[in-house]
């Protein structure tokens, strides 16, 4: 029984959008977690040191040592749920490719996981995050291939050329 979703891509690609269809497809209650769920916890001074996380104005994102401590901490809290019997979905952006990915295998062990990579042309990213209006231009560009780089996947999907409904009912079918 798949006891963890992991949905990665870069910024804008449409994986919050697919998390909430899952949430409504799948016939099991599913918690989502995902990377902004943790930069929001965060106090707002990890956003203005070296060693939280920074946002340069051209979209590229910069994590320093505090902010890897947490998110260390963060991982394994999300597995510890998850092994307490939470089915859960994690919204990500693999910023360090095959690395990210790592982190979080290591802390899911043995759970029963379905690695998701949610594809996005880089233009196309890009008009949404102006669209948003609440994303630092540049970051859906910068990150929309980078974040898969090394990553290996159960199953891609690819917002692009799907809406998240359509993508989200391709995942389920594959969630046993």
């Amino acid at each position: 029984m798949t006891q963890v979703i992991v949905l990665n891509g870069g910024s804008s690609s449409g994986k919050s959008g697919i998390v909430r269809c899952l949430q409504a497809v799948l016939p099991d209650a599913w918690l989502a977690f995902g990377t902004d769920t943790l930069v929001e916890a965060m106090p707002a001074s990890m956003q203005a040191s070296d060693g939280g996380i920074e946002f340069a104005p051209d979209g590229e994102v910069v994590v320093g040592p505090e902010f890897r401590t947490l998110e260390a901490a963060w991982i394994e809290g999300v597995a510890a749920m998850a092994r307490a019997g939470a089915r859960v979905i994690i919204d990500e952006v693999f910023l360090g490719g095959a690395d990210s990915q790592q982190r979080w295998q290591k802390a899911l062990g043995e759970l029963r996981v379905l690695w998701v990579g949610v594809r996005c042309d880089g233009a196309v990213a890009a008009g949404r995050e102006v669209a948003r209006g609440d994303r630092i231009t540049g970051m859906a560009a910068s990150q929309a291939d980078v974040v898969h780089q090394g990553v290996t996947y159960d199953l891609e999907v690819d917002t692009a050329h799907a809406e998240s409904m359509e993508c989200a009912r391709i995942i389920a079918v594959h969630v046993k």
